[in-house]
């Protein structure tokens, strides 16, 4: 296999492995990845996105034809795998990584991830690199602990709204339970920030260190495509009568058809296991359901054994686990 950095490449050589990728994320996730995939593709063609493909055979032929007519030409080697990355100030993001089942998937990921993980210690000041992959037919845990990553295992659940169990939790004296509204962003960075301090999920996501990187995090989730289209008749905070103030928030997406996406739900630490969680849950469940939705899913950390308890309890089952893995520069 050859490596090729992806800002040497037009996105239409990789199309049959992002064709690849979208029927696994669809079949085994009930998530349409189309509009990560053009997202992917419009950075790709800007020359704007880090990242390395591999490509079949030993590059003769790149070397020999240049790289465009040798990618886009009638006996064009196959793309195996491409992996890209982004940088924050001083964090690394892996943000995916996929290999075809046409190819040995494991040595094709490792040789991807060794060359992303290159580049990305060779940054001046890098503090750390996280990363959350689902991967499709291949397990990186090992490689990932291999090369210095804590990972911290985690679920993908699903539930058939069909076969949801309610238990008509009740909201405590004082509180209110209300849809999303835009003029609750504030309010809920604030909730996020507070209510994640020395959680285990704060080990995974550092933008729950700070109420900015809370505000990122929530525009991430609400703006951007990357968690499907935020759908404000399913998401629902909790908030003291005669007050602003967020005590509890669920958010959800649309991330295919008839399909919803439980993208953040969290609790301030005072008013935890007193049924809100379940509450808001059953609330954005009730309220999907009245959309016509037919599925919702959800990601949580296996450590947070409460959370997979509550869900569990609501007919949530796991349907695929893969690990978040963070890496820590020791000079920091």
């Amino acid at each position: 296999m050859q490596l090729l950095d992806l800002r040497q490449m037009p996105s239409r050589a990789l199309e049959a492995l992002f064709e690849e990728e979208q029927r696994h994320w669809l079949e085994e996730l009930h998530w349409d990845y189309r509009a990560s995939v053009q997202l992917i593709k419009k950075f790709i063609d800007a020359k704007s996105l880090a990242g390395f493909a591999a490509l079949e055979g030993d590059g003769k032929e790149v070397a020999e034809r240049g790289i465009l007519a040798a990618l886009t030409g009638p006996a064009a080697p196959r793309v195996a795998g491409y992996g890209f990355y982004v940088v924050e100030d001083y964090k690394g993001l892996i943000g995916d990584l996929f290999v075809s089942a046409r190819h040995p998937r494991q040595p094709v990921a490792r040789q991807i991830l060794d060359e992303m993980l290159a580049t990305l210690h060779a940054v001046p000041e890098l503090e750390r690199i996280e990363s959350q992959l689902i991967p499709f037919g291949l397990s990186l845990d090992g490689d990932l602990e291999e090369l210095g990553f804590r990972l911290f295992p985690r679920q993908f659940m699903l539930l058939p709204l069909s076969e949801a169990r309610f238990e008509a939790a009740p909201v405590l004296s004082g509180l209110r339970i209300e849809p999303w509204d835009d003029r609750h962003f504030e309010a809920c960075a604030q909730l996020i920030f507070r209510a994640y301090e020395g959680h285990v999920d704060s080990e995974i996501n550092d933008q729950y260190h700070s109420e900015a990187g809370a505000m990122k995090f929530l525009k991430n989730i609400i703006v951007l495509p990357g968690c499907g289209t935020f759908l404000p008749e399913g998401s629902f905070v909790v908030r003291p009568l005669a007050s602003e103030r967020l005590i509890a928030a669920v958010l959800a997406s649309r991330v295919s058809h008839g399909v919803g996406h439980t993208t953040q739900i969290c609790v301030l630490p005072g008013f935890q296991r007193q049924g809100l969680g379940l509450r808001l849950m059953e609330a954005s469940i009730r309220a999907l359901a009245s959309m016509r939705f037919h599925a919702l899913s959800l990601t949580v950390t296996a450590a947070n054994s409460r959370a997979v308890q509550l869900y569990e309890r609501l007919g949530f089952k796991t349907v695929k686990t893969f690990a978040a893995a963070v890496w820590k520069n020791p000079d920091a």
